[in-house]
C-alpha cells in the first residue's frame, strides 16, 4: 500500500483516471550500439488518488514497428506474456516542487519487483470541455536484466545487440473522476 501523506499536498485532491487516447506509456533501448529503438504499450490503466499513483500495462498490447519482433518480445526471452501478462507500478511517495515531479515506487516486470524513481513534470489542473485535467510527463532508466530480461547477442565487432539500460516514459493526461 502506498504512503503519500504530506508529499501529496502539492497535487490536486480527488481521484484522477488516465485518458488513454491522450496518453502513452513507452520504452526505448539502444540497439546495435548506434540507435535508440522505441516501443510502447497500447493498453494501460493509471489512477492517481489519495493512495498514490498506480498503473499497469497489458503486455500483450506491446507495440513496435515490426510484427515479428512483437512475437519475440512476448516470448520468455523478454516479457513472457503467458506467465506474466501485466507490467505494474505502485508509488510509495510523490513529491512536487513547482512543476517538477518525483515519484518513487515499485515496478513489477516478469514477477520481479524493483524500486524505481520516476522524474518529470506536471501541468494543470485546467478546466475544459472534457472536465478538469492534469498531466504528468515521467521518465526513468532501469536495468532490464534486474527484471530477468536477459536475452542478448554479441556483435562480431564488439558490443551487444541490446543495451541493458532501458528508458521508460509515461506521458499521462488524467481526467478528474466525478464525485
Amino acid at each position: 500500500m502506498s504512503t503519500i501523506s504530506a508529499t501529496r499536498t502539492g497535487l490536486p485532491a480527488g481521484t484522477w483516471h488516465v485518458d488513454p487516447v491522450h496518453s502513452s506509456v513507452g520504452f526505448s533501448v539502444k540497439h546495435m550500439v548506434v540507435a535508440n529503438f522505441r516501443g510502447g504499450f497500447g493498453t494501460f490503466d493509471v489512477t492517481l488518488d489519495e493512495q498514490g499513483l498506480r498503473g499497469s500495462a497489458d503486455v500483450a498490447s506491446i507495440d513496435v514497428s515490426e510484427e515479428n519482433l512483437n512475437g519475440h518480445l512476448l516470448s520468455p526471452d523478454f516479457f513472457d506474456v503467458e506467465r506474466t501478462p501485466r507490467v505494474s507500478f505502485e508509488s510509495t511517495s510523490i513529491t512536487r516542487d513547482g512543476d517538477e515531479l518525483t515519484v518513487e515506487g515499485e515496478l513489477e516486470i516478469r514477477g520481479v519487483k524493483q524500486p524505481i524513481t520516476l522524474t518529470g513534470t506536471t501541468a494543470g489542473p485546467v478546466k475544459g470541455p472534457a472536465g478538469e485535467r492534469i498531466g504528468f510527463t515521467l521518465e526513468t532508466v532501469i536495468d532490464r536484466t534486474s527484471f530477468g530480461i536477459n536475452w542478448n547477442m554479441e556483435l562480431p565487432g564488439g558490443g551487444f545487440i541490446l543495451d541493458n539500460e532501458v528508458t521508460l516514459t509515461a506521458n499521462l493526461e488524467f481526467g478528474k473522476a466525478q464525485a
